[in-house]
């Protein structure tokens, strides 16, 4: 990286590799990047300190999580508010965000306010955080709830370039 804001391509190779898996060794990591570990690691951190690595984590299979514990429902919910107003929106993903169940939150336009995806363990379970996040108190208008019956592709991979240095 020759700054803060500009990725080459072993930074790209680096970033790629850690999507694929995060739990790669340092070595294991710069053979990917055909960098030696040291200046893996050091390159991981310059990305991370830049903010392009927001945070390494597991990913769960909820097909075999809900087959271990017995339950499991994945719901993508659209939410409209009474309100537009920044305030209104502000308090309204604030509170989205600290439920755990709430997956993923994205702020929309042309049509809802929010889409949600939340996963729960059951329809009870559903229904108590149906009642914590779509009251009146939160200006909810209006809640339409739809309920995964198969999960067809899950990524968070982000696409990348693939050749040539590359600006973010």
């Amino acid at each position: 990286m020759t700054n803060d804001s500009s990725i080459d391509a072993v930074d790209l190779a680096l970033l790629a590799a850690l999507q694929d898996d995060a739990s790669l060794s340092w070595a294991a990591l710069g053979r990917r990047a055909g960098v030696s570990a040291p200046t893996a690691l050091r390159r991981v951190r310059r990305l991370e300190a830049a903010g392009l690595i927001e945070r390494r984590v597991a990913i769960l299979r909820p097909e075999a999580l809900a087959a271990a514990l017995g339950h499991g429902l994945t719901a993508l919910v659209e939410v409209a508010l009474e309100r537009q107003d920044a305030a209104t929106l502000q308090a309204f993903e604030r509170h989205a965000c600290a439920e755990d169940a709430v997956q993923q939150c994205y702020r929309v336009s042309a049509g809802p306010d929010f889409v949600l995806i939340l996963t729960v363990a059951d329809m009870p379970a559903y229904h108590a955080l149906a009642q914590r996040l779509f009251t009146a108190a939160l200006q909810v208008r209006a809640v339409k709830a739809y309920f995964s019956v198969r999960r067809a592709k899950f990524h968070p991979r982000l696409p990348l370039p693939t050749a040539g240095p590359a600006a973010v």
